[in-house]
């Protein structure tokens, strides 16, 4: 997987820095460029797509990091 430099743009996400790498991909905070704000962009790996069961994973990994709250992220 090619890593993203700061500054560059991924779809309406400004890439502010790596945040870390692992098997499932990598995790970058980056800021929405018309909301202003800032969030976890996880990056998955071409091949992923090919493993049995992973997008599901990853979806539901995404839903419950949606349902987290703490002093750092303000609430919607």
């Amino acid at each position: 997987m090619a890593s993203l430099a700061t500054g560059a743009t991924f779809g309406q996400y400004r890439i502010i820095r790596l945040l870390g790498r692992g098997g499932m991909g990598e995790v970058y905070e980056a800021e929405h460029t018309t909301l202003g704000l800032r969030y976890a962009l996880k990056l998955l790996p071409a091949d992923f797509a090919a493993r049995p069961n992973a997008l599901e994973r990853f979806r539901q990994e995404a839903r419950v990091m949606g349902q987290l709250h703490h002093a750092g992220r303000p609430r919607r």
